[in-house]
């Protein structure tokens, strides 16, 4: 008898049944909620000090830290915020991102104020015959504030002259030579300046005068720091720090003071004229001759 044989089968369609998209509907369709939030928004090593923005709220900022599932941004304002840690949450220069944490390891470099890497298990140094003289207490604080482990670690003593009226003199007194050599940073260092022409007369290889053009070194703050979009002009009748504390609000001169030095953290909240002056004085100090 002869045997029947079962029908051939049509072959098997695709298992979707469609033709997969491009884009990020092509995954899978059980890839996890966080494989797809990871092609759609690229991750960013989250360092403090790079702006960022909310997107949820528009609030622009420099990132403080992430910490505990929160992401702690502080505005141009000085005014802080704390926004939830969730992938996509955040922009960076316009472009949707997931701000990840940096790894954490010993070997994970660590960054000072002044933005140089900090030196681990190191003492400071025994202090150089060189010097940096500043103008002012408030001068001395700011460097201080934001490059005093670069000193420490190079061992570089600041000084304050109250003034470089007598200029001159105290650089000859101090005696420069390329052992010990000398820099000094000066407010209002501008073209016809009474700051500019004592500068001026200050003529050894082993002294550098630099400076701003900032009439006081508040100014080298961004203003942003303070809660302004630009520090406002001061009528020449009117001493300039009073002026200042009648806008700002925070109280007389030293309050002011404390206030403004408690909200710089780091470089990126000073102007780049007195940075890149800094830094000068420092590599001319540490420079071989």
């Amino acid at each position: 008898m002869a045997t029947s044989r079962p029908p051939e089968r049509p072959p098997a369609p695709p298992a979707s049944g469609r033709r997969r998209a491009s884009g990020i509907l092509s995954d899978p369709i059980d890839a996890s909620p966080t494989e797809r939030l990871a092609a759609t928004y690229p991750p960013v090593t989250a360092t403090p000090g790079m702006t960022v923005t909310h997107r949820a709220s528009g609030f622009t900022g420099v990132l403080v830290r992430i910490e505990s599932g929160n992401v702690e941004i502080r505005g141009r304002t000085g005014a802080e915020r704390v926004f939830a840690h969730r992938p996509g949450g955040f922009s960076v220069d316009g472009r949707p991102v997931s701000l990840v944490r940096a790894p954490s390891s010993p070997t994970t470099p660590t960054i000072t104020a002044s933005g140089s890497l900090a030196v681990a298990n190191t003492s400071a140094r025994v202090a150089r015959a060189g010097r940096i003289w500043v103008e002012g207490i408030h001068d001395a604080a700011l460097v201080e504030r934001v490059w005093g482990d670069d000193l420490r670690i190079e061992g570089i003593v600041v000084e304050r002259l109250d003034g470089i009226d007598d200029l001159e003199r105290e650089v000859r007194r101090f005696a420069p030579n390329p052992a010990r050599k000398l820099g000094v940073l000066v407010d209002h260092l501008v073209e016809g300046s009474k700051e500019s022409r004592i500068a001026g007369r200050i003529n050894d290889p082993f002294v550098l005068v630099t400076g701003t053009p900032f009439v006081d070194v508040w100014q080298a703050i961004r203003p942003g720091v303070a809660g302004l979009d630009r520090w406002p002009d001061i009528p020449r009748n009117q001493e300039w720090k009073a002026g200042i504390c009648e806008v700002l609000g925070f109280g007389d001169v030293p309050t002011t003071w404390r206030t403004l030095l408690s909200r710089v953290n780091s470089y990126a909240d000073l102007e780049p004229a007195l940075v890149g002056a800094v830094e000068r004085l420092i590599d001319f100090i540490t420079e071989a001759t």
